[in-house]
């Protein structure tokens, strides 16, 4: 609401639309259990994922393989 309103200011409260996408990659991942590539897009939080609990339970639990 404008300051003559009893607002604070009309800049203060503009409105922008804002989109939040995921960091997704697309990767190559080896997957020894299964001896071969697997090729996923994944986010940057999904590679440390991958990362710390291994490529085959990771990509099994998120249903990739």
């Amino acid at each position: 609401m404008a300051k003559k309103k009893g607002g604070v200011g009309r800049h203060v409260t503009k409105n922008v639309p804002r989109w939040f996408a995921p960091n997704l990659h697309e990767h190559r991942i080896w997957v020894p259990e299964l001896r071969k590539f697997v090729r996923v897009r994944v986010t940057a939080r999904g590679l440390k994922t991958i990362n710390k609990n291994g490529a085959y339970k990771a990509l099994k639990k998120a249903g990739a393989i």
